[in-house]
């Protein structure tokens, strides 16, 4: 039998309204990640998604991505010490999206989660595809408001069940990228 999932993995999204602080705590989420990766990293550490987006609604969860030269190695060796930090490492077959490498700060009490890192290789379109999503959205209020009204919509059809939440909006950001 298979130990039960910790409290953050099964924590329902909740959105709530942006928090100018958000920059600041990604900024100091971001220097915690290029300390435990070091010379791993290929590029700097991005705050990226809703939390990224001034004036937009979000999860309070700081979205951070980073490109490592050999992200399992990268994840292999610095595995411990994330852990030590508050990184817990989702396992790649829990996660599903062969594109990244997932870790998730969590809280003292391991209840919740406070910031995700996907750590993707060199090479990977999500990299670009993740600022150039965040990016439109900071240019363009308009745009910005349609998105909201996407994600309130996802959390009313889906209060639990965060990965359905997740589903809802990619159609969205797929025909955002697209115009590009």
């Amino acid at each position: 039998m298979s130990e039960p999932l910790p409290a953050w993995a099964t924590e329902a999204p909740r959105l709530v309204a942006h928090d100018s602080a958000w920059a600041a705590r990604a900024r100091e989420y971001a220097a915690e990640v290029a300390d435990l990766f070091g010379d791993r990293l290929a590029t700097g550490v991005e705050h990226v998604g809703s939390t990224a987006v001034p004036g937009l609604r979000a999860k309070p969860i700081i979205d951070l991505q980073a490109v490592a030269h050999d992200p399992a190695a990268a994840v292999g060796e610095a595995r411990d010490a994330a852990a030590t930090a508050g990184w817990m490492l989702v396992p790649r077959e829990l996660d599903r999206r062969p594109w990244r490498w997932f870790l998730v700060r969590v809280d003292d009490a391991a209840r919740t989660r406070l910031a995700h890192l996907h750590l993707t290789a060199p090479g990977q379109d999500r990299w670009a595809e993740q600022l150039a999503f965040r990016d439109c959205l900071r240019a363009d209020p308009g745009l910005r408001a349609e998105y909201a009204a996407v994600k309130d919509r996802a959390i009313a059809d889906h209060p639990a069940d965060r990965e359905a939440y997740g589903d809802t909006k990619a159609a969205f950001v797929r025909r955002v990228l697209a115009r590009l």
